[in-house]
């Protein structure tokens, strides 16, 4: 009966301690605030600078990728990539030429992809079409955007009236 005693005297003695320094975990430290009570709703970025390594998947065609990238240690997620500054032709194009290049572009970009030991998403931003995002994908130190234009699989795009690719 004595032991009960002595037990239920430090828990109730543990109880008060807690109890008197509870405020004190949530009172501001040397001047700052307790963000998770006084700060405003802190919003997601409109974009991100990158560089954000990711792991080449697959890809669609010329200009739209699947990636895992890595936003955190050991923590990733799988996302469309809208090459940004180009405009690749359509595999559902208008004529067979437009067809037969977009095939190509396809299969140009993932050959670049394919054998890349390291890719990098930079200048990372919604797509206005939403459920992707629109990066400047760099890889093994190469634009992927530059290279599709410079080998001809591509065109600059700034987001102006897309131009047809048949005659």
């Amino acid at each position: 009966m004595q032991q009960n005693k002595s037990t239920n005297a430090r828990i109730m003695h543990t109880m008060r301690l807690i109890l008197t320094c509870l405020p004190l975990l949530y009172a501001p430290v040397a001047g700052a605030t307790d963000l998770a009570l006084t700060s405003p709703v802190t919003r997601a970025p409109a974009a991100i600078a990158g560089p954000v390594e990711a792991a080449f998947l697959s890809n669609y065609d010329g200009d739209t990728i699947t990636v895992r990238a890595w936003i955190w240690p050991r923590q990733s997620i799988e996302t469309g990539v809208r090459l940004a500054g180009i405009d690749a032709p359509e595999l559902r194009g208008r004529c067979e030429a437009e067809k037969q290049a977009a095939r190509d572009a396809r299969d140009r970009l993932h050959a670049l992809l394919a054998q890349a030991k390291r890719i990098e998403l930079h200048d990372i931003e919604l797509d206005k079409y939403g459920g992707r995002v629109l990066a400047r994908v760099v890889a093994d130190g190469q634009d992927m955007a530059a290279a599709l234009v410079g080998e001809g699989h591509a065109r600059p795009y700034a987001g102006d009236t897309r131009k047809g690719w048949c005659d």
